[in-house]
């Protein structure tokens, strides 16, 4: 019997949260011993460890800032990452979303788990004193989750004449990173539906070109050793697929705390290349949560994948025969 070809997704900033408590308590993520290691390099340098934060009650000025909330989502995905049965699937690509993009360097062999923990508790904690900018999320899809091409352009328009910037590419969502002042303005300028726009607390100008003193400190702290070409193919913010034969760790280095700090991170390309490159037979969302599962079904409807053409059509898929699972949903979870 043939392996299962899947594609991994790991989750970025704002997957953690008040749902997801005592994700690392659940049964199927018995604490491994890279969840031992990354809670004993927490208590050395004076922090909670990820078991503890993640029994606490929820809150947010505790559970969302980035020294915590970066290396607890990590530590979330890895464990589900160890419960994936690798006799059964064939993994055929990795990517992540902002953040998840440095747990794929992990799971796709170009990091180890310890150097990549590092990585993110450096990354996360780089504006620990000082937040520069911010981010807020918009949609530009309709209720039937197609692209709602007058709103995007809207959207585009007003971004550029206020001289903010697109964070990340989200499926039906645009992120826009800018200083605060600039996205307050635009709070004010974009309709109102459901619950957006939505500023989201405690996340910096993720991925826009405010973060460029952020990007030059942490080619001064990281080394270039780290990297290595990776096992598993891995596909970044723009779409581009980094080979097991191919690569080139520097240039890895370079894309991932430089290019990918500062410009826009593309996860709708991501997802698109690993659907059209890989064909993979199931995707993968690793948790905490399931916060990347609506922008996948999304990405599905734009690219009308396995002629998914609208939200009917995607959730009619996922209760008869599931393409996309996510291993934050216990029922999910389960089937794989």
């Amino acid at each position: 019997m043939r392996k299962k070809r899947i594609a991994i997704i790991c989750p970025g900033r704002g997957s953690y949260t008040r749902e997801t408590t005592n994700y690392l308590q659940f049964e199927k993520n018995i604490l491994s011993k890279e969840i031992k290691w990354m809670n004993d390099e927490r208590i050395k340098s004076d922090m909670p460890s990820l078991t503890k934060l993640d029994s606490q009650k929820f809150r947010a000025r505790t559970h969302m800032v980035g020294e915590n909330a970066s290396p607890l989502i990590y530590g979330c995905s890895i464990s589900d990452f160890l419960t994936i049965d690798k006799n059964k699937y064939d993994i055929v690509s990795v990517l992540g979303n902002s953040m998840g993009w440095y747990t794929s360097l992990v799971l796709s062999g170009a990091l180890t788990y310890e150097d990549g923990f590092h990585l993110i508790q450096l990354m996360g904690s780089m504006m620990k004193d000082d937040i520069i900018g911010g981010q807020m999320i918009y949609p530009i899809i309709n209720d039937d989750w197609v692209t709602d091409e007058e709103v995007c352009d809207f959207v585009l328009s007003e971004v550029k004449n206020h001289g903010a910037y697109i964070s990340i590419k989200l499926g039906g969502y645009i992120v826009i990173g800018g200083d605060v002042k600039t996205l307050k303005k635009l709070l004010k300028i974009f309709p109102a539906y459901d619950n957006f726009p939505l500023i989201i607390p405690y996340h910096a100008a993720f991925h826009t070109p405010l973060l460029d003193t952020i990007s030059k400190s942490a080619f001064e702290l990281i080394d270039s050793l780290i990297f290595k070409k990776p096992r598993i193919p891995l596909i970044d913010g723009r779409g581009c697929v980094w080979s097991p034969y191919s690569t080139n760790p520097m240039e890895l280095m370079e894309y991932t705390i430089g290019y990918q700090v500062t410009n826009t991170f593309d996860f709708t390309s991501s997802v698109t290349v690993a659907l059209k490159e890989f064909c993979p037979d199931i995707l993968v969302l690793l948790g905490p949560g399931n916060s990347l599962g609506g922008a996948v079904g999304q990405i599905l409807i734009m690219n009308k994948w396995l002629n998914i053409n609208s939200k009917k059509d995607f959730s009619k898929l996922q209760k008869e025969n599931p393409f996309v699972l996510s291993l934050g949903i216990e029922e999910q979870s389960k089937i794989l």
